[in-house]
């Protein structure tokens, strides 16, 4: 079943520690006080070793037409993390993964959007690879382009403004700047 926001499509609810209390409806948990829960993001790169970068549909509840990584979602209770991304990776890119990877096992962040959305999440990243373009669906995905990561980079430290919070935060801990000086040219 493809990911969906209606009621039966829920998240899982964390505490602290991230053990599971309980689950909501996906509908009702981002708000203005929204409860912590598990998610996952990834970061999908090609051959050439450019990452895949996707601007969110204009529909989206949170951060609507905002530029971020490859995707992200919730897994659904007793879904390992792991089926999760791979059937996110389906649903909103047409992507079959190969090589994923966590890479941030412990990634936590609370961000508001401009209309006073928060997102409350545990979030473990992966990286994975892909061998074919991605085929994106409209409902999650608005705009889709590969990257360099110096390039990304680069933006990123410009621009930060321009990009998912989550997108900026990943980075920095996935050490995407380290090769990065300030005033280095694209």
């Amino acid at each position: 079943m493809p990911p969906s926001d209606t009621p039966v499509d829920v998240v899982v609810l964390v505490d602290d520690d991230g053990r599971e209390i309980g689950t909501a409806p996906k509908s009702s948990v981002h708000g203005v006080d929204t409860a912590l829960h598990l998610a996952f993001s990834c970061h999908v790169y090609n051959a050439a070793g450019q990452t895949l970068l996707t601007r969110r549909a204009l529909e989206k509840k949170t951060w609507p037409g905002v530029w971020t990584n490859s995707f992200c979602g919730h897994p659904r209770p007793a879904e390992p993390v792991i089926s999760a991304v791979r059937r996110h990776a389906e649903h909103e890119l047409g992507l079959v993964l190969r090589d994923i990877q966590l890479v941030l096992p412990l990634f936590r962040y609370r961000a508001t959007d401009a209309s006073g959305i928060v997102e409350n999440e545990i979030c473990p990243v992966y990286t994975a690879y892909v061998d074919d373009e991605p085929r994106l669906n409209p409902s999650e995905v608005v705009e889709a382009r590969s990257v360099d990561p110096q390039d990304l980079a680069i933006s990123l430290r410009a621009t930060p403004w321009a990009f998912s919070p989550w997108l900026v935060l990943q980075a920095e801990q996935m050490h995407v700047f380290d090769s990065v000086h300030v005033g280095s040219a694209p």
